[in-house]
């Protein structure tokens, strides 16, 4: 009976911790894809200030993060990921305040959004660090891969909220009051969230916690830096996978970051409305990651893989698709965009989170996935200028073939490993 009322009171204290870290890391995109809407704004404003400055300061904030994800993560395993998310997401919140006040400058412009680069790069490794902490090895993944729709939502909702803002206040409000709502929620995090069970609960160390009533694994495994790093830089498939998302982000953060200029400019609509309608891609894209995830478990057990260059292949069809049909039938392009989100963030989920794991022994899969992650975010940092760049210079169809090029390096890329079967190594 003690036991029983025991598990069911651990169960209830994990699951209100994993909504915590659900919310508390969707509201980071809040204070970060705000910029997607200030940019035609800002543009609208600043007249000197041009699309190529604009994409410097993203790259910048892309430069940051990727340095901030190595740093931070460690700093997440030695002084645990509540204090860590709470300072990344305080800290982002006053710079975006800050930035409200001061946009049209653009050396602040850049020294700000650089350093909400770094803070922001503080939420991820904690929220997947408290995860580890509070749920067993056998109920991980499917806590991690829920985990993984907080960023897709949170992405669409940030979107909507902001165009909602701009469309009834100035363009700097949506700096502020993201701002004011992720220091709520920050409040929330500090006084709700505990690092492990055994904090929040002292009775409970030694027990049993985490849906699937399982012991915890509380030893450190960490074999060293050097095998660790050997193990993930000698692995073939590693920097297949890690190059594919240099390349896959490409059309992800381009699409994030510059879609919305591009409809404001070229359909001369509102920037709320041009909002509205990129909000369409993470909402798809939660549910392309949802079935890739699925089919690949289902269908394809450990050739999961197959399914990713498929996808890829399919993404850059409806992005030539969107290009082509976009000024004539806007109906259909909203179709487009509902299969770019489903084909896009399909094959990232897999390939973000899924293959680190399969492709190297378990003890290694958070450098594994650091490795990828910090790839993919240089891939963030080259298309946020060169999407600037190219739509001052060369028109926005030329920004369209960058980033399909992305898309298609990625699929060939990912193709090489049709026939690759995942072996897990040991470390002796």
């Amino acid at each position: 009976m003690y036991r029983d009322s025991l598990n069911k009171e651990n169960d209830q204290n994990s699951q209100k911790i994993f909504w915590l870290v659900w919310i508390s890391y969707a509201a980071f995109y809040l204070t970060r894809v705000n910029m997607s809407i200030a940019i035609p704004e800002i543009i609208n404003e600043y007249p000197a200030i041009s699309k190529t400055v604009m994409g410097s300061v993203l790259t910048v904030f892309f430069v940051t993060y990727a340095v901030g994800q190595f740093v931070n993560s460690h700093l997440v395993d030695r002084y645990g990921g509540k204090k860590i998310l709470a300072i990344g997401i305080i800290v982002s919140s006053f710079i975006n305040i800050i930035f409200g006040f001061l946009a049209g400058n653009v050396i602040l412009m850049l020294l700000l959004w650089g350093l909400n680069g770094f803070f922001q790069s503080m939420g991820w490794s904690s929220a997947v660090k408290t995860i580890a902490n509070w749920f067993t090895s056998k109920t991980r993944g499917r806590e991690a891969g829920l985990l993984g729709t907080s960023y897709l939502i949170g992405n669409g909702l940030s979107l909507v909220f902001a165009g909602f803002l701009v469309s009834i206040l100035n363009w700097r409000w949506i700096f502020w009051i993201p701002a004011a709502i992720c220091i709520l929620v920050a409040i929330l995090w500090i006084f709700k969230s505990s690092d492990t069970p055994a904090e929040a609960s002292p009775s409970s160390v030694g027990k049993e916690y985490g849906t699937g009533h399982e012991p915890a694994e509380t030893e450190n495994q960490y074999p060293g830096f050097k095998p660790t790093v050997k193990l993930v830089l000698l692995n073939k498939g590693m920097w297949i996978i890690a190059v594919s998302m240099f390349f896959l982000d490409f059309i992800r953060i381009g699409l994030m970051f510059w879609a919305i200029t591009y409809i404001f400019e070229t359909e001369k609509v509102a920037v709320s409305i041009a909002a509205f309608r990129i909000m369409i891609i993470p909402i798809s894209g939660s549910i392309g990651a949802y079935f890739s995830s699925w089919f690949a478990g289902r269908f394809l057990k450990r050739w999961g893989v197959r399914i990713i260059p498929l996808m890829l292949f399919l993404l850059v069809i409806f992005c030539f698709l969107f290009l082509f049909i976009f000024k004539d039938n806007w109906i259909l392009s909203i179709w487009m965009l509902v299969f770019i989100g489903f084909f896009l963030y399909g094959p990232h989920v897999l390939i973000s989170s899924f293959l680190p794991i399969e492709l190297v022994p378990h003890k290694a899969s958070a450098s594994a996935a650091g490795f990828v992650s910090g790839l993919a975010y240089t891939g963030s940092a080259l298309t946020s200028f060169l999407s600037g760049f190219l739509a001052d210079n060369f028109g926005w169809n030329s920004v369209f073939y960058m980033w399909i090029s992305g898309g298609i390096a990625a699929a060939v890329l990912m193709s090489f490993l049709w026939n690759y079967k995942p072996i897990k190594k040991s470390y002796n």
